[in-house]
């Protein structure tokens, strides 16, 4: 019935698969879970344990072939109509997780659980994380965009997915869920938002954080400038704010700004208490700098 698929990088996933499996038994329903190491070089041995749970594949990558390849690779494994995606560093909340998605299995549907954090974590060398995670993902169904795509914690059925799949020319840091997005989207699939989350438990640091995102929006700017996804000056108000201020050319002024500033405004972000607006505005300074020279 269904395939709890879970792409996983360095990281221990023996607690989360226990809870599914657990969860999935108690339902008397045909399940699997398979875990694709996708190149991992960390917890390999205890990770492998996972197949001494009934129902449960773990495979191991020699090379990381990416977060777009490495779940169309899942779903290519999967035996079940419906894909349960889940990604390494959440943890199970809620003891009716794995029945509340079961509800959904009788249809072809693509549904968002969405994504929660602990509130009892509050350590510093997190905030610009927490803020942002708490503030943008940690919504619940009622106030979610209704086309509001994460990878985190979704639900699809196979025959869905397989007009979709993810794009595999995408090898750097993020976005690969705003095309997926759209695809489904473009194909006028409706997406089921329920209040079914999971914890998000890895956290990176603040500096961490900053230069993921640095990577995602040199990711952004990539496929922007690929010219093969002409919505996403629409999809993206960073994009949408750039090409503004590229009309106004002022891009140059711009990155000597930031040049100027990067340090202290990376320092105010990585206060116990950072700005989102600040945050969006380092974005923004970013990827005209970037592209200064160009």
């Amino acid at each position: 019935m269904i395939s709890i698929l879970i792409p996983t990088y360095n990281q221990d996933i023996t607690q989360l698969v226990a809870a599914l499996h657990r969860q999935a038994t108690e339902q008397y329903v045909d399940f699997e879970i398979i875990v694709i190491e996708d190149g991992s070089e960390k917890f390999i041995q205890s990770n492998n344990t996972i197949t001494d749970l009934p129902f449960c594949k773990y495979i191991l990558l020699p090379q990381n072939i990416g977060r777009s390849a490495i779940r169309n690779k899942l779903a290519d494994e999967a035996r079940y109509n419906h894909l349960l995606f889940i990604d390494c560093d959440a943890t199970v909340c809620s003891e009716h997780y794995v029945e509340k998605y079961l509800a959904f299995c009788k249809e072809e549907t693509i549904v968002i659980g969405g994504t929660a954090y602990d509130p009892d974590e509050n350590n510093p060398d997190f905030s610009l994380r927490l803020q942002y995670g708490r503030l943008r993902e940690a919504r619940t169904a009622d106030k979610r965009d209704k086309n509001n795509f994460a990878t985190f914690n979704f639900l699809i059925s196979k025959s869905i997915f397989n007009q979709v799949r993810f794009d595999e020319t995408i090898r750097g840091y993020g976005h690969e869920d705003m095309l997926f997005g759209h695809q489904l989207h473009q194909l006028d699939y409706h997406l089921i938002q329920i209040e079914n989350p999971l914890i998000h438990k890895g956290l990176d640091d603040n500096q961490t954080f900053i230069e993921k995102t640095k990577e995602a929006t040199r990711n952004l700017l990539l496929l922007y400038q690929m010219g093969r996804y002409p919505f996403l000056t629409n999809e993206s108000s960073l994009l949408r704010a750039y090409t503004i201020l590229r009309k106004w050319k002022i891009i140059k002024l711009i990155s000597v700004i930031f040049r100027l500033s990067e340090n202290k405004l990376q320092r105010k972000l990585c206060s116990p208490n950072p700005s989102l607006l600040l945050y969006d505005l380092y974005k923004l300074l970013f990827i005209c700098t970037i592209t200064s020279g160009k």
